[in-house]
């Protein structure tokens, strides 16, 4: 027997003893499990660029074995679809507003509560603490597994087509596009406007034929979203805040090894906090940009909304509606509201 024949079945042998898991991870054209991910943002959007950093490094660091594939801009369907698909399991992984998410998991929701913070450091205690765990278990209770922090969509500020919105009177009878989120929806009932909720894949063409007069939304949407070419006004009004959540199907992600559980956990949890990042940059920018943009923005009184938002009815019905405990734990950071 020749040495080459030898050598020949050494290596044969060797190959054999190795798994073949471990060989078609290390050649990283054989994914084992193939996810889609579905966002209703632009493309644009940090969202989608962050998620797309954290998709490749996922595929990096699993050698291939999990391969995402990312859909922007309400590709795979409306907020609502793709909620129903993740739970589902027709999606494996979506982004999705925590005021859109409360349709189905009310807790969600919690976080949307008018005027309830008023700076990114209040926000981030909360949704970084105990509130934020709080959520975190409702959801999966809901068949669904939360995946990293929060992500940052922004506190939401109101534009109009047709008039400029300086104070809570200039809210009254005013028909303002809101997502499917009856907190939302009830704040501005209070302020006595006309709420409209309205899928935001249809908000820019709603705005653009006066189905409604304006709508509201945190500055990095309005911008990608280019709304300021259907919109004449800006008010930073920073009614509420609204996080995004990276929601996952459970038992897609039970079925992934543990090591890339804590793989996938952590380049979305680093993602989101890049991402946080850039809508706070992006804070700094957008007013120029958008007023460049022929918006003409406007300072308002944010005190005055607050103030009348509070002699509604308003917090008393969410804090019967959310319960004691989960109430307790948003009054920790955001003090009493009433």
């Amino acid at each position: 027997m020749s040495n080459n024949t030898i050598r020949r079945r050494t290596l044969l042998a060797g190959a054999a003893s190795v798994p073949a898991f471990a060989i078609l991870t290390r050649r990283g054209d054989a994914a084992q499990f193939r996810w889609k991910m579905a966002t209703g943002q632009e493309p644009t959007h940090p969202v989608n660029i962050r998620a797309a950093q954290a998709i490749k490094a996922i595929r990096e660091a699993t050698h291939g074995g999990l391969e995402i594939k990312l859909y922007p801009a309400a590709q795979l369907g409306t907020d609502k679809q793709l909620i129903a698909q993740t739970r589902l399991g027709g999606i494996q992984i979506m982004n999705m507003a925590s005021s859109i998410l409360a349709t189905t998991i009310p807790a969600a929701g919690i976080v949307n509560i008018g005027y309830a913070f008023l700076t990114p450091k209040d926000v981030w205690a909360a949704v970084d603490g105990p509130l934020g765990a709080y959520i975190a278990k409702k959801i999966d209770a809901h068949g669904m597994h939360q995946i990293g922090p929060s992500w940052e969509n922004g506190f939401r500020n109101v534009t109009s087509g047709t008039k400029p919105v300086r104070t809570p009177a200039d809210l009254h009878n005013f028909k303002i596009r809101v997502p499917p989120a009856p907190i939302l929806s009830s704040m501005f009932a209070a302020f006595g406007a006309a709420p409209t909720a309205i899928d935001f894949s249809e908000v820019y063409t709603s705005l653009e034929n006066h189905v409604v007069d304006g709508q509201e939304n945190p500055l990095p949407i309005i911008y990608t979203a280019k709304l300021y070419d259907v919109q004449k006004y800006l008010s930073m009004t920073r009614h509420a805040w609204d996080g995004y959540l990276i929601i996952g199907n459970k038992p897609a992600f039970a079925r992934l090894p543990k090591t890339w559980q804590d793989i996938v956990t952590e380049e979305f949890g680093k993602a989101g906090h890049a991402e946080r990042q850039d809508i706070a940059d992006l804070g700094n920018s957008l007013k120029s940009k958008l007023a460049a943009k022929g918006m003409t923005v406007l300072d308002v009184d944010k005190a005055a909304f607050r103030s009348v938002l509070g002699k509604t009815k308003y917090y008393p019905h969410w804090k019967q509606k959310f319960g004691a405990e989960a109430w307790g734990l948003l009054e920790k950071t955001a003090g009493p509201l009433e």
